[in-house]
């Protein structure tokens, strides 16, 4: 194993300036929604942890989510804010708490502009340059006037200064992702015919007044960055010709560093927060097109979860530092690991977007799936507790993580698993096009287990008398689900052409010819991936409605339709299955009845509960805790957190 940092890593981990501001390393956290701010915009115990973990891991520079010029700026109920001098004590502690770890943390400033509704921003009409809906958010948005542009300025500066005073290094000026300064600069959003529109220079101004009026409030040594989208991708969007103009522009102003961002918020743009289905560091090409032209730093983002990758952009003259945003969150000591020459030991972040994304759209606090611990470092302090003898019956991700939290914790634990291997459902779920990395996370989970030094015993079918014999202390059922058999389908059940998508992923049967997929869900169009990227034969996915997969990122869904028409798979729509006869598979679609040729039929129909041994340990009483799919099936996020409680608190 390479373990000489030295022969890795020559520039990751040399500190460089922004600013007059020395940055200890080149990675850098990127701001991200955390939605743990009170609804008020004040530092709660739980936002500040969660950025002092990241300090604690070693990364560099942490640049804070969108802080607030007024209370109704904000495109969520709970962000961070900076419009009154009241909140400067809360923030201030956060900022004392990650230099207390030698980073360096600027805050970042916005107005959300569209992208809000009036629902989380009390109740006010949201504001744009010109009259235009939010694709997300629905609701229209009027035009600002320039009375209203000039107070925007100044609350800008104000809160710039409040920065200051709380401690900041420095400030980052969110003009990207279709927000408020972002939309005056593109075409996309900006419609006016004032001096705030049509050319660019007409264009770039409110954000030159914003920069000038912050220069006012923290002086000329105080640094402050940029953060734009160099590329938006979409119709009237801003491309690399015009971005490279905006750069030079922002250094000839004395800004003192550019964030390379990319994309605007839409269903159908998928350059801000990227998912698996994205190439590793996709965006770093325009960063370089920037870092060409002008002398000032210049950050590069968009899915780079490896310090290796990090290195050789660095190395390559890419940029000067590497924004790991979602990394941190998979974890937050990847700097120090990949320092001390432990890179297996990393938390990869697989790209599901379930838990950060998915939690930013649904306002509540992010999490991770791959890292239970994010949002409740308050909570996993870690304190000793007296050792107790832990039986965990179930190897997915909900039982692993119970093994590491309680092994952690320092008990004594020991996990059953019915299969040859660990990792569960979630083992197929590698096996996708597109999904190659989820099989990182059973890696590290199995890698994590071993180290803690948890007994694992494979091929253990656990029973009612097997659990009272061990003698736990307590006993954790992580049993998960199986895949739905739809039996009041006629004909489904016992019919040797049904079989399960799992089973298709996990290459345990090998399907070809005429393939009917049932089921519209997230396994569904995976499963037709994976079939239609093998070339199995006629594949269609039977969906009773008029969305597929519609509880995932709909980004990430634009890119698995793509990847299943490209290849010819049918989206049968609306379509009622009434049963599986000998001569095909019987649909109704618009009131008439079709008899589809069929070779096999897949079920992707769901998945019930494996909990039989709860009913018979009900003799052990609050000795047996049940978590995950055995529980209710929903997730692999679900099933973590729970397992996770569950080992920390047996």
């Amino acid at each position: 194993m390479i373990t000489e940092t030295s022969t890795m890593f020559k520039k990751l981990f040399t500190p460089f300036k922004i600013g007059n501001c020395e940055i200890p390393n080149r990675i850098a956290v990127p701001a991200m929604v955390t939605n743990m701010p009170t609804e008020d915009g004040y530092a709660t115990e739980q936002f500040i942890k969660y950025y002092e973990e990241k300090a604690k891991g070693g990364y560099g520079l942490i640049i804070t989510e969108d802080y607030l010029i007024n209370p109704n700026g904000k495109g969520y109920k709970h962000v961070a804010a900076l419009y009154e001098d009241a909140q400067i004590e809360g923030h201030a502690k956060m900022v004392e708490a990650v230099h207390s770890h030698g980073s360096k943390i600027f805050c970042q400033i916005y107005h959300c502009g569209r992208q809000s509704n009036h629902f989380v921003n009390g109740g006010v009409q949201t504001m744009a340059p010109s009259p235009s809906a939010d694709p997300w958010n629905r609701d229209m948005a009027r035009e600002l006037t320039v009375d209203e542009i000039h107070t925007f300025v100044r609350q800008f500066g104000e809160a710039a200064g409040r920065a200051k005073k709380c401690g900041f290094d420095g400030i980052e000026i969110h003009a990207g992702h279709g927000y408020l300064i972002a939309a005056f600069l593109s075409f996309h959003q900006n419609h006016r015919t004032d001096e705030y529109g049509g050319p660019l220079i007409n264009r770039v101004r409110f954000l030159h007044e914003i920069y000038d009026e912050m220069r006012k409030n923290v002086g000329d040594d105080f640094p402050i960055m940029i953060r734009f989208s160099a590329v938006e991708g979409t119709a009237n969007g801003r491309d690399l010709g015009e971005a490279r103009v905006l750069a030079k522009m922002f250094e000839e102003w004395g800004v003192d560093a550019i964030n390379c961002s990319n994309g605007l918020y839409s269903s159908y743009n998928d350059g801000i927060i990227a998912s698996t289905w994205k190439k590793p560091a996709f965006g770093a090409s325009n960063a370089k097109a920037l870092k060409e032209i002008v002398n000032i730093p210049v950050m590069a983002v968009n899915r780079i979860n490896d310090p290796l990758v990090a290195e050789e952009l660095l190395q390559d003259g890419y940029c000067d530092f590497v924004g790991m945003a979602r990394a941190s969150l998979a974890d937050p000591h990847l700097p120090n690991k990949a320092k001390e020459g432990r890179l297996c030991d990393i938390r990869q972040c697989i790209g599901c977007l379930q838990a950060c994304a998915g939690h930013t759209y649904q306002q509540i606090p992010t999490c991770c799936l791959v890292n239970p611990e994010v949002g409740k470092e308050y909570k996993y302090t870690f304190e000793p507790t007296e050792p107790k003898k832990v039986l965990i019956i179930g190897g997915g991700p909900g039982g692993m993580n119970a093994a590491i939290a309680a092994a952690r914790r320092g008990h004594d634990v020991t996990l059953w698993e019915k299969e040859d291997r660990l990792g569960g459902q979630f083992i197929a779920a590698g096996c996708t096009p597109g999904k190659g990395d989820y099989i990182t996370y059973v890696y590290s989970l199995n890698r994590t287990v071993n180290q803690l030094g948890v007994k694992v015993e494979l091929n253990k079918e656990a029973t009612a008398d097997d659990v009272r014999a061990f003698g736990a202390d307590k006993v954790i059922i992580a049993t998960g689900g199986v895949g739905r058999v739809p039996e009041e389908i006629p004909g489904i059940a016992g019919d040797a052409r049904v079989i399960m998508a799992e089973d298709v992923l996990r290459g345990r049967v090998n399907p070809e010819g005429y393939i009917y997929i049932l089921g519209g869900g997230s396994v569904g169009i995976e499963t037709a991936c994976y079939l239609a990227d093998a070339e199995r034969g006629h594949i269609s996915i039977v969906i009773r409605r008029d969305v597929v997969a519609d509880k995932e990122d709909q980004g990430k869904v634009n890119f698995m339709r793509a990847f299943c028409e490209q290849r010819h798979v049918k989206f049968l729509f609306k379509h009622t299955i009434n049963e599986l006869a000998e001569d095909g598979l019987v649909l109704t679609h618009n009131g008439e009845t079709e008899t589809h040729k069929v070779d096999w039929v897949v079920l992707s129909c769901g998945y019930v509960p494996v909990n039989g041994l709860v009913e018979e340990l009900k003799d052990l009483g609050d000795k047996v805790v049940v978590i995950g799919d055995a529980v209710k099936c929903r997730d692999a996020e679900d099933a973590g957190n729970e397992g996770f409680d569950a080992g920390y608190f047996a």
